[in-house]
């Protein structure tokens, strides 16, 4: 049997995923409170072994990806399945659907991730000053720019296929065997609309975590509390990640549904080749 014609409108899928966020608010933070400290937690203890590594924050950023998915599939299996259908609040436990959401999230975006961390290690950071036209040639720096090219046109195209095949993510949250091939056949004609949705979403989030960790940060150590600044701006710059997420996976199960024809108990028609 093949799988239905699929209609995927761009304004639709994100109204519809910013809706649904927004009109379960209560739940959201139902589910998040435990994840949420948990990575704030991760971010206080890091910071205090060494806040200006950039392996450190590698490290950091590799073991939040463990609260990170116990919320997601919470969150997905609430989109999809309705709130009636969690067996526990994430955080408290980690099964084998964690387990096998993870590997489906390394196959979708583990090169990504990889690339990112090559960058990181290997091009690091560039003093402005020694980009100036009357500075002299050092040759680390000039070779550093020379890998910086490579590494991030890899990343863009890298994350530009990850985001396409990512909504296969929500189907096993819910326990459909499913991977990036498969998602990539599903797909077909509406790539781009998967793009755009997923990374609008990302942009977003991105820029509003930002906002939401920079003023209470320059709010409070304006008041010369520093250490207390910091930490205000980390919870309530990972709080509004995390609300980032629960939107992405609200898209990414909303793509899944419509892409897939997808319903509790009914097996998952073939995608046309």
């Amino acid at each position: 049997m093949s799988a239905p014609a699929a209609r995927l409108s761009f304004g639709e899928t994100v109204s519809e995923s910013f809706g649904f966020f927004f009109d379960h608010l209560r739940m959201f933070f139902h589910l998040v409170t435990i994840p949420w400290i948990l990575s704030l937690a991760l971010r206080i203890a890091c910071a205090s072994i060494d806040e200006d590594s950039p392996a450190m924050a590698l490290v950091e950023k590799a073991l939040d990806f463990v609260p990170t998915i116990m919320f997601m599939v919470g969150w997905t299996r609430v989109v999809l399945l309705g709130q009636e259908r969690l067996d526990r609040l994430p955080g408290l436990g980690w099964s084998g659907r964690e387990t096998a959401f993870l590997v489906h999230l390394i196959k979708v975006g583990g090169i990504t991730f990889l690339l990112i961390a090559a960058f990181v290690l290997v091009v690091g950071t560039i003093d402005p000053a020694m980009l100036a036209s009357n500075a002299p040639v050092d040759p680390d720096l000039a070779r550093r720019e020379a890998m910086a090219a490579p590494l991030g046109t890899g990343f863009v195209v890298s994350a530009l296929l990850a985001m396409r095949v990512s909504f296969g993510l929500a189907g096993t949250a819910v326990d459909v065997p499913f991977d990036p091939r498969r998602s990539w056949a599903c797909s077909r004609g509406h790539g781009w609309t998967v793009i755009g949705v997923l990374f609008l979403v990302f942009f977003a989030s991105g820029f509003a975590s930002l906002l939401a960790a920079l003023i209470p940060y320059r709010v409070v150590s304006g008041l010369g509390a520093d250490l207390a600044g910091q930490v205000i701006g980390w919870a309530a710059g990972i709080l509004v990640s995390y609300a980032g997420a629960g939107i992405a996976a609200t898209a990414q199960a909303l793509i899944f549904r419509r892409l897939t024809g997808w319903r509790e108990g009914v097996p998952l028609a073939t995608a046309r080749g």
